[in-house]
């Protein structure tokens, strides 16, 4: 699940960045077939995520407990 949602993190800032897939995957070494499945709604490896994750500075922040009423 966790997986997941920093998977569609990463496709909309693929699809949004204004590069090429092409210039992401020279700029990354992640395979350009890679991120097409990603662009997909594909899952990818955990090591791809944070390849990824780390071209587009993007972190992961854990979430603080809402306060209950």
């Amino acid at each position: 699940m966790f997986l997941t949602m920093i998977v569609e993190a990463i496709r909309k800032h693929i699809e949004r960045c204004g590069k090429s897939r092409y210039r992401i995957a020279q700029d990354t070494g992640v395979d350009e077939a890679t991120l097409c499945r990603i662009v997909a709604g594909k899952a990818c490896s955990t090591e791809t995520a944070d390849i990824l994750l780390k071209y587009f500075g993007l972190t992961i922040a854990k979430r603080g407990k809402k306060a209950k009423r």
